[in-house]
């Protein structure tokens, strides 16, 4: 562990924005397979192509020798990964220090009765929560076959364990944007903030994308309905842009790939549970970490070879609605990239 504060270099991209944000995949597999995530029959890595959790381990550290302060642990679902708590514990040390600001984690919330307690006894103090429905037939078809009490039981231990919960939610016309402006009620009313996101253009799912996509300019106008929506400064150091709730004190926020373009102040990148380094969710430019990690890099090599990776960091994605009926606009599945 590194325990000089300052960064031995700082990441920089060529439009001057400072990457300071790792989202990393721990795997691609999830006991879900929602309709706008995934095919039905999925084909999963082999293990032998995931990095261990100590390579994970080890890549994180140096990416936080370079200024990194935020981590996200995402998958496809990381709390299927085996003996991955062994990674919060791993990384726990440097939230103690003070070097990582914020470890945290993005889940379906299955497994959070399980793990909520010892997340918190690991440093993580917030969480996303993936959660499409609030309706338990149409949970169960988004997710395909998922149980929707299971969730609502695993987000309730992980509140009372002390973790700040956030509802993630895709809009999704025909599904859920029925239900809207009442999961934003039952948010409210227990403290969590939810967020809204516009389906993303990732893997050939059929057509659920396009015939179900919904803008979330239209959802806004339906949540305005009901609710006193009135701009925000708040910001966690993702995608959203949010707005308060005058009726409930919580937030509301908008992830717009589509709508709104949110890539001026990006300043994450992702790495995957193979050891592929993405600048940008919505490019398919790479870098590829594994190899050198597994030929002896020393800790100044896998940082020069970061460092020079960042130098290719675009100015944003080209997800654009009017290409909708194309089909997926990045091959990969989301679950490959992390989500």
């Amino acid at each position: 562990m590194n325990n000089n504060s300052v960064p031995l270099k700082s990441l920089r991209d060529p439009f001057g924005r400072s990457v300071t944000y790792l989202r990393l995949s721990v795997t691609d597999r999830c006991n879900y397979r929602c309709n706008y995530c995934m095919a039905e029959d999925m084909t999963f890595l082999p293990r032998k192509d995931l990095l261990t959790l100590e390579e994970l381990q080890r890549i994180t550290a140096v990416f936080i020798g370079l200024g990194v302060d935020k981590v996200r642990i995402t998958g496809g679902e990381p709390l299927v990964r085996r003996d991955v708590m062994s990674l919060f514990e791993g990384l726990s040390p440097y939230v103690a220090e003070g070097s990582l600001k914020e470890l945290t984690l993005t889940t379906n919330g299955t497994l959070l009765e399980k793990y909520a307690h010892e997340l918190y006894a690991n440093g993580v103090r917030r969480i996303n929560v993936s959660l499409d429905s609030m309706d338990a037939y149409t949970f169960g078809e988004v997710t395909r076959g998922g149980d929707l009490q299971t969730v609502l039981t695993g987000i309730e231990t992980a509140s009372a364990a002390g973790l700040a919960v956030k509802i993630n939610a895709v809009a999704l016309r025909g599904i859920n944007d029925g239900e809207l402006s009442s999961m934003l009620g039952w948010a409210g009313e227990r403290g969590y903030d939810l967020t809204l996101i516009e389906s993303m253009p990732m893997g050939e799912i059929g057509d659920c994308r396009q015939s179900h996509f919904m803008s979330l300019d239209e959802a806004r106008a339906v949540l305005q309905k009901d609710w006193t929506l009135t701009a925000s400064e708040h910001t966690t150091g993702g995608p959203a842009r949010y707005m308060q709730v005058a009726e409930t004190g919580t937030r509301v926020g908008f992830i717009t790939p589509y709508s709104h373009n949110f890539c001026e102040s990006c300043n994450r990148v992702r790495l995957t549970c193979t050891g592929t380094l993405y600048m940008c969710l919505g490019q398919d430019d790479a870098t590829d970490l594994r190899q050198p990690l597994r030929d002896g890099a020393s800790d100044d090599q896998l940082r020069d070879v970061i460092v020079e990776a960042i130098t290719r960091k675009p100015k944003g994605h080209d997800f654009d609605e009017t290409r909708l009926q194309d089909g997926a606009q990045v091959i990969r599945f989301m679950s490959t990239t992390g989500g």
